[in-house]
């Protein structure tokens, strides 16, 4: 049998649903006095899928906490019936799983933990995005007056923006602090929600309407500092530019925002 062959018969033996063997791969393997090759094999095959299931544990252990053990191994073992890992890193293991819930689960059950899902995704997308090249505080000193009217602004590359119906963030929150599990709540008005990396920290808030608006508008929208002030006039009139200004103090601070490129 060449390399390459044995190598796909071992992948194919990993990946299979049960651990029954290839005669080609049983009969290229000897086995030893105290591990015969089946059994050397039946090992591999179990410890691969307890990986994979230890990866979907850490990526989602709300989900997890949510479900608890059986119901969270059933679901991860059709997930990765239908979703194999594609990719050399088992980073990338989860990122269908939101929508997997989705397409399998009744609607009307699975929306809660579906945004669940996505919200632990963002965080880890955040964590493993590329820096980017963040505005401080002292860039924005340092910016002339002249430049402040047309200084447009865009997202780090970690944000993640989320829209949560559901009191997701609480239930988050209190599997990460190991509190009393609140159950899923309908939230009386969705809130924008935001998740990025400050530093090698994953960071969250939610934003109230006004403020999602303001930002929605700089980051999607290529406002002008000078059209966000035009906007904001019309809710708060002659303190527009100081409430455009603290918001956009409060985003830097933040470490939310970059200069857009031209």
């Amino acid at each position: 049998m060449r390399l390459i062959d044995w190598q796909l018969a071992f992948e194919q033996h990993l990946m299979a649903e049960d651990s029954g063997v290839n005669q080609d791969l049983r009969t290229s393997l000897i086995g030893g006095p105290s591990l015969d090759v089946d059994a050397g094999l039946a090992i591999y095959h179990n410890a691969y899928r307890a990986r994979l299931l230890e990866v979907m544990q850490g990526d989602f252990p709300a989900v997890w906490h949510w479900l608890g053990d059986e119901e969270f191994i059933a679901l991860v073992q059709a997930y990765v019936r239908v979703y194999p890992s594609g990719h050399f890193s088992l980073r990338w293991l989860g990122q269908r799983f939101a929508g997997f819930i989705a397409e399998h689960l009744i609607a009307q059950q699975s929306a809660p933990l579906v945004e669940l899902a996505r919200l632990e995704w963002a965080f880890t997308l955040a964590f493993d995005a590329p820096p980017g090249q963040p505005l401080t505080l002292a860039d924005m000193a340092a910016l002339a007056p002249e430049a402040w009217p047309g200084l447009q602004v865009q997202w780090v590359p970690s944000v993640q923006s989320l829209c949560c119906r559901f009191n997701s963030l609480a239930i988050w929150r209190s599997v990460k602090d190991q509190t009393d599990f609140p159950g899923s709540q309908l939230l009386a008005l969705a809130q924008a929600c935001l998740v990025w990396r400050d530093q090698q920290v994953c960071r969250y808030r939610s934003l109230e309407p006004a403020e999602a608006y303001a930002l929605a508008g700089m980051v999607d929208s290529a406002w002008t500092f000078s059209e966000l002030c035009a906007e904001l006039a019309v809710t708060y009139q002659e303190g527009a530019s100081l409430q455009a200004a603290t918001w956009l103090k409060q985003w830097v601070q933040d470490g939310l925002l970059q200069r857009r490129a031209s």
